[in-house]
């Protein structure tokens, strides 16, 4: 066994635990595609292991390789719009959605296709990775400040502000969709 090999499998994999139970809360508990991404994100790790600095937080450094993966395989999905029945939409007021009392998530599952993508990408990712948790993953406020290592006031200000960009960045376009009237 090579020295690469050893090095990584005692550090690295000790984390496959840890990195599995993480998944599960980014696939909204899919085991499946939570297996498919630690796999994926632990041949990233091997792949990039020789530029991994050894006694730093090898932890730290897998999470931020299976998040960014994660966020990586969703915009592939998304690039697809989701297909939205006229009658679903034609009847509610897009601002009424967005202003909602129940500030966590859902909002963008429903009316999503490739301007809203665009929109979201071109938020800076200290906004579009909370977003996304949140608005395409539905997860709550407490589990975002858990797997960001950010404090949950943190988080409902960065989906604040997010959301805010958004909807500047795509009031005309809303018009013009007849999403807004």
């Amino acid at each position: 066994m090579d020295a690469k090999r050893a090095e990584f499998e005692a550090e690295a994999l000790v984390h496959l635990d840890l990195l599995f139970a993480l998944a599960l809360r980014f696939t909204g508990g899919d085991e499946a595609a939570s297996e498919d991404l630690v796999q994926d994100t632990m041949l990233k790790a091997y792949r990039a292991w020789d530029s991994f600095e050894s006694g730093t937080n090898c932890r730290a450094w897998l999470t931020t390789i299976l998040r960014n993966t994660f966020i990586n395989n969703l915009r592939r999905r998304q690039k697809r719009p989701a297909s939205v029945a006229y009658e679903e939409v034609a009847e509610r007021s897009v601002f009424a959605e967005l202003t909602e009392s129940a500030a966590e998530g859902g909002f963008f599952n429903r009316i999503i296709d490739e301007e809203v993508i665009r929109a979201i990408e071109e938020l800076p990712a200290d906004f579009r990775v909370p977003l996304v948790m949140a608005d395409l993953q539905d997860m709550g406020y407490q589990e975002i400040s858990e797997l960001l290592d950010i404090p949950v006031g943190t988080v409902k200000s960065r989906l604040f502000r997010a959301r805010r960009r958004l909807q500047r960045r795509l009031y005309a376009y809303a018009v013009e969709m007849g999403y807004v009237e």
